[in-house]
């Protein structure tokens, strides 16, 4: 297993840790309580952290292999240590005596490293997931900032040429491949990702809300998810100020995870001065919590405290975020986008609305928090829909797919 550019074992909530390293993590863990000896390859980014690990159980390692300085860097500079850290995956299956059975790489970065490998081993075949889209990202860019270089372009396209199959989370994404990549359609599986459902499960509101510190009469809307501009917590920020002129009148606030909230002005990113500005602007600084990052182990209760959580992205290739909170039983409100529109049902499961319409999530927002039954309906719906997607259900298709490709190579 691959993922180059970011460690499973990373705090949610960084610029660059979220789904993908839930992903990663839990696939890995659910494949080795099927007997699937796993070793995932990360680039080293902290010389203190010790290059092998066995935090996922089962005999699987997470190898943090040194490939240019270790310490975090820009995407655009990472992609010129990808040889390195070939070079580092080598040594290591050298010096271990492994001879693996087949690649399976995370983002487009690994799927770069990933051709690299197989040319050094011919009969490894390689599954690619790119979990999200540089052309679907250029699209709902709004700033030259936020556009995805040539560099990253070119790279996906080099790995859709090379992978000998590709997962895709959603039909959604599928078409996308096929459209803006013209991927070869008999290349693409479309298999979800998955929750763990032993970990995401509904915790007694009134027991989550004691663990988080909520007095009994709180109201609250959750945000999880990295602060940058493609997450669209500026569309929440304005629907909860748009709150105060609605129907609904009682207290209510907003609790953000992700992100630095509290880091000194020179250290903090551009997206979270932005959205901290807006509340200042909004007015509504008192109703918003900014809570920094939380580790795996918190979220459940802070999913199962809260009575819906919001997801406004302009653009998600699944939302795992969602699909947690549901499995908690908590209705989500999202934008109509990639995944979210296939992941939550509307009226059923909680609700979609248009990307970055403000006023159309206040409205929906509105409608549930004044109503105790729905939610309580939605909740329920939700918590039962995310059953079909506990993590061995969905690590059973991927395995279908890792026979069919080491079948092939066999023969």
């Amino acid at each position: 297993m691959l993922s180059y550019h970011t460690c499973p074992l990373a705090t949610l909530g960084g610029k660059d840790t979220g789904g993908m390293n839930v992903y990663v993590r839990d696939l890995t863990t659910t494949l080795g309580r099927m007997g699937i000896h796993v070793d995932v390859f990360t680039r080293s980014q902290d010389e203190h952290v010790p290059h092998v690990l066995h935090d996922l159980g089962f005999g699987n390692r997470v190898v943090h292999v040194p490939a240019g300085p270790e310490v975090p860097l820009p995407k655009k500079q990472l992609a010129e240590h990808i040889p390195e850290f070939v070079d580092g995956v080598r040594r290591f299956a050298e010096e271990k005596g492994i001879h693996y059975d087949l690649i399976h790489s995370h983002y487009w970065m690994s799927g770069i490293a990933a051709g690299s490998l197989a040319d050094l081993w011919p009969a490894t075949p390689i599954l690619q997931m790119f979990h999200t889209l540089g052309e679907m990202k250029n699209r709902v860019a709004r700033s030259d900032e936020e556009r995805e270089g040539n560099y990253r372009l070119d790279g996906e396209r080099q790995v859709l040429r090379r992978a000998d199959r590709i997962i895709a989370a959603t039909l959604a994404e599928r078409a996308q491949l096929e459209w803006l990549y013209k991927a070869e359609a008999r290349k693409i599986s479309v298999i979800p990702p998955g929750v763990d459902t032993c970990h995401f499960y509904p915790i007694p509101a009134d027991e989550a809300r004691q663990f988080i510190g909520l007095k009994p009469e709180d109201r609250m809307i959750l945000f999880v998810g990295r602060i940058e501009p493609l997450k669209g917590l500026d569309t929440l920020i304005r629907a909860v100020s748009c709150l105060r002129l609605t129907d609904f009148q009682e207290p209510v606030h907003l609790a953000v995870i992700g992100g630095d909230p509290d880091a000194s002005p020179e250290a903090i990113t551009t997206e979270m001065a932005r959205v901290q500005q807006l509340c200042d602007d909004l007015c509504v600084g008192k109703m918003v919590a900014f809570l920094g990052k939380r580790g795996q182990d918190t979220l459940p209760y802070y999913y199962s405290a809260a009575e819906v959580l919001v997801m406004p992205s302009h653009y998600e290739s699944f939302g795992m975020v969602a699909l947690e909170a549901m499995a908690c039983g908590t209705p989500v409100i999202a934008s109509q986008v990639g995944g979210l529109a296939f992941l939550v049902q509307n009226g059923v499961t909680g609700y979609t609305v248009p990307a970055e319409d403000h006023d159309a999530l206040c409205e929906k927002l509105s409608a549930l928090l004044g109503d105790a039954e729905l939610r309580r309906t939605l909740g329920q719906n939700a918590s039962k829909y995310a059953q079909e997607y506990d993590w061995e259900k969905i690590a059973q298709q991927i395995v279908r797919v890792y026979e069919e490709l080491t079948t092939v190579r066999r023969e």
